[in-house]
This record gives C-alpha cells, structure tokens and sequence, in this order.
C-alpha cells in the first residue's frame, strides 16, 4: 500500500514462531491466533504519518515537524493552528518579529483586510502598511485539513514603486513635451493669421523662439531616448577597452575652442575602462555641460582625471552659487530641477543627471555630487579600470 512501510524482518520471525508452535503439538489454530495477534501488534505500532503527527501539537515532535516543513521557503510563511501561530518560517521571523509564535494571527498580524482575510478558510487579500507605511503584501491563505493552514506572504511593494515610477515619469515626460509644443503652437498660429498685422521685428522676434522651443523639444526627445536605450542595457557590462583620459582630454580640447580660452582647465591622466564609448563621452559632455550652465560664468570648470585605488576618478567642479542640501538626494531624478526657470533658460531639459546616474551604474561605478552654497559644485564619477592583459613579446 501506498505510504504503509511493512516490518518484514518482524513478519517472518512471527511466521517462523507459528510454525515452530505448530510443529510443537499446539495445533493449527492456535498457532494461526498467535501469528494473527503477532500481526497485529505490528500494526498498531507502525509509524504515525505527517497529518497524524501535525495533529499532536502538544508534542515536541510535532512542533519540530512543522518548523521543519515551514523553514525552507523563501517567502514569509506561517502555519496555523486554527488561529493561532503554530510555526513561522525564517523569512517571517525577519519582517514580523519572532515573538509572533504561539499568537493568535488576528492579533500578529494587526490589519483589517488580514483580520478579513483569516475569517475564511481560504483567500486572498491585498494588505497596505502590514510591515511599514508604504509596504504592499499579497497575504494568502491554503487550508491543510480542517484544522490546519498555511499562510503565504509576498511582498508587493518594489512593483509598487516602479509601477508609481513609471507613472510619473509618463506624466512628467508629458509636461515638459507640452510646454515647448504650447508655445511653439501659439506663435505659428500668430504669424499664420492675417489678421494679426505682426509687424517683421516682431516676426523675427516670434520666429526666433520658435526656432528656441523647437530645439528644446528636440534635446528633450533625444534625451528622452538616451534614457530608454541606456536602461534598456542596463544589465549588460561593456566590454570595450577605452582611454579615459584619452576620451576627456580629447572633448576638453573641443570644449575649450567653444566655450573660450581659460574657462576650462584640464589634467587628465591615462585611465584604461571597460565601457561603452558613446554612453562615456555622453557622462563626460553632461558633467562639463552642468559645469558652465550653472558655474560662475566669470570662473573656469575644473576637470581632473586620474588612477588610483583600482578605478578610474573622474572629478568635475564649477565655482558657482552651490546647491541646497536639501536638493542633493533627488538631483538625478527624472526631470528633477533646484531651479526651473534658470534650468529652462539655460536649455537644460532635467535629464542630464539622470542620464549620467543610468551610465555609471551600468558601467558598476559611483557618482557622488557635493557642493557648498556660495562656494561651488563638485560631482565625482568613480568607475573601476579594466584588467591588465599580458601582451605576448617575440
């Protein structure tokens, strides 16, 4: 039978014993009774399965049972006497404290649509706040039998988040596509109706903002779609073997033809990585590009570049007004601005640091951005150097 383990060393030695009784002159039937009693001993102590041994709770070896059937699994469970807490697996122990065992689960659990939820025999709730203000759990509940159940937790909240994420970026995205497309709208419209007599200082004026907004649209969207290719590879490291310094030194040169003689000073030394060249020559564009909008225009933008510890340090510092604080955890953000209207001004779109935060954590790198009101900003990118290969001499 299926799950019955038979004693056969035990059965032949009973049959052995019935025939020696027989062969002995105690008589057919009686030694068939003694076999049959013989044989029902064995039975009556043959070992009790899993459900009969969940049911003795007050046992020591029933409780280790049910530890042992909880404690291999990932996620938060709980088994359930009725309702009070029988065993609770690691994980549960972690995000509901240890002292929930032998608790009624209603008082463990302290939540109204968990309470609901373990009035039924079986479910499924959706519980807000059960281990933090924000938290987000899928608690279910599996009857065993009629008096024993599982509880199984899984937590919610990180999809949560991302699915808010998205749907702020979405929103943000929207309101910064509207705002040059309104004002790109309204002056063609203007210069398009006859009757709005736009005298040609005028036009120019109208047609010059135009052209402003469009290329503002333009960066927003070619920004907007650096961001969406680099989350896309976020999971692939780079293999290219790139110079760095090279790299720096190289737009350095392009920048300071640009920007003007002695707003830029450089020192760059040779750093070997392992990256993607354009994602790299995009993070050191932006960092500059930040440097001179919001520098002192009077005061160059240091750029310094060296090996050391392992990585390659990428130093990037302007001598401006400085930034709050309170401002410095959200600055790579989507669309995150300490100033707007300096930012529009500027043609900045809100995307240059979150483009740059995206490439180092590709690239396995750090980013760190400190700055003291009144004195400057400086923001260091840390990536790791590639490993030295060994080239073979003749």
């Amino acid at each position: 039978m299926k799950g019955l383990s038979l004693p056969l060393p035990s059965i032949v030695v009973a049959a052995c014993a019935a025939i020696v009784m027989y062969l002995g002159g105690s008589g057919f039937w009686m030694a068939l009774a003694i076999l049959l009693v013989w044989l029902a001993t064995l039975w009556l102590a043959r070992p009790e399965p899993m459900v009969e041994t969940l049911n003795r709770v007050d046992g020591s070896v029933s409780r280790q049972a049910m530890i042992e059937l909880v404690e291999p699994f990932g996620l938060p469970v709980l088994m359930l006497d009725g309702q009070r807490i029988a065993a609770a697996n690691a994980a549960a122990r972690e995000e509901l404290g240890t002292h929930i065992i032998g608790q009624d689960a209603r008082v463990a659990l302290r939540h109204p649509e968990a309470i609901r939820l373990l009035q039924k025999p079986e479910g499924r709730a959706l519980v807000r706040g059960l281990t933090g203000a924000r938290s987000i759990w899928q608690v279910s509940r599996v009857p065993i039998d009629e008096r024993f159940s599982l509880i199984e937790m899984v937590n919610r909240t990180a999809e949560a988040d991302i699915s808010r994420a998205h749907t702020d970026f979405v929103a943000n995205a929207s309101h910064e596509l509207r705002t040059p497309l309104a004002s790109i709208i309204g002056y063609i419209e203007t210069l398009a109706d006859p009757d709005a007599k736009v005298d040609e200082v005028t036009a120019a004026k109208f047609h010059a903002t135009v052209l402003r907004e469009s290329r503002r649209l333009q960066s927003l969207v070619e920004d907007l779609m650096s961001l969406s290719r680099i989350e896309a590879e976020k999971h692939e490291l780079p293999r290219d073997r790139i110079d760095l310094g090279q790299m720096v030194g190289s737009i350095a040169s392009e920048t300071e033809i640009t920007a003007g003689e002695g707003r830029l000073e450089a020192n760059a030394g040779e750093a070997i990585v392992l990256g993607d060249r354009q994602q790299l020559d995009q993070l050191v564009r932006n960092l500059i590009d930040n440097a001179f909008k919001y520098g002192d225009p009077t005061q160059p933008v240091r750029v310094g570049l060296i090996a050391r510890n392992g990585e390659a340090e990428l130093v990037v510092t302007d001598k401006g007004e400085g930034i709050h604080p309170d401002h410095l955890p959200y600055l790579t953000r989507r669309f995150y601005r300490t100033d707007p209207g300096r930012s529009r001004a500027a043609g900045g779109t809100g995307l240059g640091l979150a483009i740059v935060k995206h490439i180092v954590e590709r690239h396995r790198g750090k980013l760190d951005i400190a700055s003291t009101l009144g004195v400057g900003t400086t923001v260091t990118v840390r990536i790791p150097l590639a490993p030295q290969t060994n080239v073979a001499e003749d």
